[in-house]
């Protein structure tokens, strides 16, 4: 019986092993592969970087799209199992697995941000624009209580502490929000997602205002703004997408989140602010005076929960959002400093939001445009 059985498994293998040397064959074929990245070091390749950007892309073909999205759903429903990119904690509760491990070269990683936030701060200061960093605490430190048997290594217990405190020694005006957002625990932190709710993002935006303030800084062009409950809606968590698990019936995903997202309204300018609004200004023919003149750098963290919504009703001021979904460190800055709406119309203050979990993680350069 078991020589019979195996030449029918031996067929199912063969099948499947050349079914997905076609599908991954077809991406060659179509010129979606780039067998080297345009860009790569010997580290890399040491370290299996190369050969893991390579599987990453040939993880795109249908075949083993299809196997993968079959693959999470047997190992969720039968096992509980959420992958290698997400940590299941209490009942109801993911967190990224990325804020649970110790980089490689960590101290390096952190070291060589800082020079690059020092270097941004001074040729930003040559120009007349300030700058404010805002690090934005892991989910996993604030929300600890809910781990849950999840451990997070204790070499991360420092990390955000004291590279604040060395930027602010080099004369940086930066901020940690962990002493913030710690009184509120898990309550600051969305369930099935990686970011804060409204609760945790209103408390960043109260606390970096203060900052704002207290430096000096007169954001304009002001405005009022109130601020509304809206409805009670199911909010899709980006960590259930991470698992591979968001195309499940919903009844099989992890317990869903309903959240009532707080809805801005601008205020109706009275008096002077109405008369300095709506009135010509022949200084201003281009309108400049009324573009925002604080400028928000970051990650999704800026872009969920009605971050700048909370900080705008703050200031009491529009500010100029140009955070980007997954741009980590880098990205969000290097894009808008190349962006005419910098090198055009600079503001009098950036603020850079910057998750922990970036801090220790390679460097990708940034430059401000001439």
């Amino acid at each position: 019986m078991a020589r019979r059985a195996s030449r029918w498994a031996g067929a199912a293998l063969a099948a499947v092993l050349c079914a997905g040397l076609i599908s991954c064959g077809w991406l060659v074929y179509a010129g979606k592969i780039d067998w080297l990245p345009a860009s790569w070091t010997r580290d890399d390749a040491l370290h299996g970087e190369l050969t893991h950007q390579l599987a990453k892309q040939l993880s795109n073909a249908w075949l083993p799209d299809q196997a993968a999205k079959l693959e999470r759903a047997g190992s969720w429903l039968l096992l509980g199992d959420t992958g290698p990119r997400v940590r299941t904690g209490c009942p109801g509760w993911l967190f990224l697995a990325e804020e649970l491990q110790v980089n490689r070269h960590a101290q390096a990683n952190a070291q060589a941000k800082r020079a690059a936030v020092l270097a941004i701060r001074q040729a930003l200061a040559q120009r007349g624009i300030g700058l404010l960093v805002a690090v934005v605490p892991d989910k996993s430190r604030i929300a600890a209580s809910a781990l849950c048997g999840l451990t997070r290594p204790a070499e991360l217990n420092a990390r955000a502490a004291q590279w604040v405190s060395e930027l602010n020694q080099d004369g940086v005006a930066a901020i940690d929000l962990a002493p913030t957002l710690a009184p509120l625990g898990a309550s600051a932190y969305l369930h099935t997602d990686t970011h804060w709710n409204e609760t945790g993002a209103n408390a960043a935006a109260q606390a970096i205002a203060q900052r704002i303030t207290a430096a000096g800084v007169q954001a304009t062009p002001q405005q009022a703004y109130t601020a509304r409950p809206g409805k009670l809606a199911q909010r899709p968590g980006d960590l259930v997408h991470l698992a591979g698990l968001d195309w499940l019936p919903l009844r099989w995903q992890p317990t869903p989140e309903s959240v009532a997202a707080t809805v801005f309204t601008e205020a109706a300018a009275t008096g002077e602010g109405a008369a300095a609004k709506g009135g010509d200004d022949l200084d201003d023919l281009l309108g400049d005076s009324q573009l925002p003149n604080v400028a928000l750098i970051g990650t999704s963290f800026s872009r969920n929960s009605n971050f700048v919504g909370f900080l705008q009703q703050a200031l009491g001021a529009k500010i100029g959002s140009f955070a980007k979904d997954g741009g980590k460190f880098s990205g969000s800055a290097r894009d808008y400093f190349a962006n005419p709406a910098f090198t055009q119309t600079p503001p009098k203050l950036v603020v850079w939001e910057i998750p922990e979990r970036d801090l220790q993680t390679p460097y990708e350069a940034i430059s401000l445009a001439r």
